[in-house]
């Protein structure tokens, strides 16, 4: 299938879906730093737009022709992280992203989200938006942890088909889930010489001090040092903070499960940013995995009925 991917970050949901055998033949975005590195990991176009601007949007992604729409619109309206203000403007994109879809018409779209975006109206100007067009939708929260990402984050995930029923791949996106949460020590192996590390908390109430043999918290777009004189909390599970550190940025970048090669550039702080809003990239392969999965079923049931002979049946014998 050939995908372009919108509001495409530095490219962590086009790598999933480029891992799981997908073609992805264009991205776009207005980040320019988020852009500059995902140009230099990825060889087809990435592309400057105002997604905004629905009209010029849809002759740039009409004229790659693609079989599926994928992207994340920026969440930080909907965030618990950020001011939860959906009308603030980048809520908006949510709309806007449904309208390009709407008029390109592909035949698949995928939208990532924060699992906040269930209680927006937002979310439900979308919703009419497509199925007016034509899809049907299944949407569903999954847990990273439990898709190959040794993060417990929470992602709303929305696969769109035309002609199709609402919830027509409910069975696909649950039946490959991991029967545990995958931890940090799963996942890295011994390329992650440390046991215990600080991850900075939203307030003191809360622990700093993480193992890694529990799955990470969502990774932030923010990475601080450990202050001094920060006091043990109940619930760190050390006794001491000799040698605890931070994650490095290229270890956050791991746990996000880009590969160790991937080559990231700019300022600390647009990196951090880079790494936090990333979608992690081996969710975007499940998702594209389940695809895959259900479209072939679809495929294997399709061909059994043409090879069927038609049954002519009386109502009067």
């Amino acid at each position: 299938m050939k995908v372009v991917d919108l509001f495409c970050g530095c490219g962590g949901l086009s790598l999933g879906f480029q891992k799981a055998g997908m073609e992805v033949v264009a991205a776009f975005d207005n980040w320019v730093d988020a852009l500059a590195v995902y140009r230099k990991n990825f060889s087809h176009p990435a592309i400057y737009a105002d997604l905004k601007n629905i009209e010029e949007s849809v002759e740039a992604i009409r004229s790659f022709n693609p079989d599926m729409i994928i992207g994340g619109p920026p969440c930080q309206d909907f965030s618990s992280a950020g001011k939860r203000d959906e009308n603030n403007g980048r809520g908006d994109l949510t709309v806007c992203y449904a309208q390009i879809i709407s008029e390109v018409k592909p035949n698949w779209f995928v939208m990532e989200n924060v699992e906040r975006i269930l209680k927006t109206q937002k979310l439900q100007e979308a919703l009419r938006v497509f199925h007016k067009a034509g899809y049907g939708v299944t949407y569903t929260v999954l847990n990273a942890a439990l898709c190959g990402v040794p993060q417990r984050r929470k992602r709303f995930v929305m696969v769109g088909k035309l002609g199709e029923n609402d919830d027509f791949m409910k069975l696909a996106l649950a039946e490959k889930l991991s029967d545990h949460e995958m931890s940090v020590a799963e996942y890295f192996g011994d390329k992650l010489p440390i046991k215990y590390y600080y991850r900075h908390p939203r307030s003191y109430a809360r622990r700093g001090i993480f193992s890694t043999s529990e799955p990470s918290a969502t990774i932030r777009g923010v990475n601080r040092p450990m202050p001094n004189g920060y006091k043990l909390h109940p619930g760190d599970p050390v006794n001491t903070l000799e040698g605890i550190r931070p994650l490095t940025s290229r270890e956050r970048s791991m746990i996000q499960t880009f590969p160790e090669d991937f080559s990231f550039e700019g300022t600390k702080t647009n990196i951090e940013q880079m790494v936090g809003n990333a979608v992690p990239v081996n969710l975007g392969y499940y998702v594209a995995d389940a695809i895959f999965r259900y479209s072939g079923e679809q495929r294997k049931i399709n061909d059994e009925f043409k090879k069927s002979k038609p049954v002519s049946v009386s109502l009067f014998d």
